[in-house]
């Protein structure tokens, strides 16, 4: 790899790590929402609600499934440990 090669990587390895930890800043607020409404009880109302058929079939329910809120924030947990554990 030449010298301009290498400042190129560089380069890039820092647009794309601001703009990743940008995003994750942002994300922080919503997960938050997000974990706090899984157990407020909130959640499974929600989801009972859905099942009873008494949520309209347009609208959107991703956050109703039984695995993708769960999902997102054993994500973020692991994401947080591997963060801890990676110390630079």
């Amino acid at each position: 790899m030449t010298q301009l090669d290498r400042i190129a990587a560089m380069e890039q390895a820092l647009n794309n790590c601001t703009a990743a930890l940008d995003a994750m800043e942002a994300a922080l607020p919503q997960l938050r929402m997000l974990a706090e409404y899984l157990s407020s009880g909130q959640w499974r109302e929600d989801y009972e609600a859905d099942e009873a058929g008494l949520i309209p079939p347009d609208v959107r329910r991703g956050v109703l499934s039984q695995d993708a809120l769960y999902d997102l924030l054993a994500r973020y947990d692991l994401l947080q440990q591997n963060l801890k554990e990676d110390r630079l």
